[in-house]
């Protein structure tokens, strides 16, 4: 397949088995089944829309040869908004069996057509994918997969931080993307009531205060974050006009698990 001005972003993973599925069947043979999940750090957008014209992994030594897509080129192009993905919402990308043994690297290819919609216009704006950019970003996962193994990765797009405006009032995309092992990592679950829930963003600091990712709540103020290392982290919601400030006291996540932790009921603003 040809595609122009397709924008590549290899994608560094810790790989970490999920489940043993046992021996490998006859079917299956010397492989390993790979998923890709992919959720949204969300930024101050109404629609960001993506179109995901390949995926692909890399088994060889070769950075510039030896790639593979996953899937069919039927399977192909993935439109997204990434701005539905959250309040545990997720969108499995691929889920496929490959060639067990070495893994070098995985990455996206984005097509032409990215757009997005900022508050109070109506157009949908064009989100252009740099030529300078096209080599991609490669990082060598250079990793063993076992076979019989599944192994699923969360891929957690920051939006925010991959939308940039330009001098002349354009927007172009860089996709920022954080990528743990799902069996690698943890989630936390949870609520938040109040009045004014539209566009309440949810952010995790680690006990450092060191900030690590967001996510946004659904209509009925349900959020889970995920892909998250193990350790203790807080969440806090700022910002907001009709209420005061929070921040939750020390969760820790643990491996394999999804916390959920005690409704958070805002207070509001005096």
């Amino acid at each position: 397949m040809k595609f122009k001005k397709n924008y590549f972003v290899a994608i560094t993973v810790m790989v970490v088995m999920l489940a043993v599925n046992g021996c490998a069947n006859d079917d299956e043979g010397d492989t390993a089944r790979i998923q890709l999940k992919l959720v949204d750090a969300p930024g101050d957008y109404l629609e960001v829309n993506v179109n995901i014209v390949d995926i692909q992994y890399n088994n060889s030594d070769s950075e510039e040869a030896g790639w593979v897509s996953f899937g069919t080129p039927e399977d192909y192009p993935i439109n997204v908004n990434l701005t539905t993905l959250i309040a545990g919402n997720s969108l499995l990308l691929t889920d496929q069996l490959i060639p067990s043994g070495k893994l070098k690297q995985i990455r996206l290819v984005l097509g032409d057509g990215n757009t997005l919609k900022i508050d109070g216009e109506a157009d949908l704006k064009p989100l252009n994918t740099p030529s300078a950019m096209q080599s991609g970003l490669k990082l060598n996962l250079n990793t063993t997969l076992d076979a019989g193994f599944t192994y699923t990765f969360i891929l957690d797009w920051d939006v925010q931080k991959s939308i940039v405006m330009t001098g002349a009032g354009t927007y172009n995309l860089k996709p920022v993307i954080r990528v743990n092992a799902e069996v690698n990592s943890g989630s936390i679950a949870g609520n938040v009531s109040g009045e004014f829930l539209e566009n309440t963003i949810v952010q995790v600091y680690t006990a450092d205060d060191v900030y690590v990712t967001e996510t946004g709540v659904n209509l009925t103020g349900d959020f889970l974050i995920q892909g998250l290392a193990a350790g203790d982290y807080k969440l806090k919601i700022v910002d907001q006009v009709a209420y005061e400030d929070y921040e939750s006291p020390l969760i820790t996540v643990t491996l394999g698990t999804v916390i959920t932790i005690t409704p958070i009921v805002m207070v509001p603003a005096i």
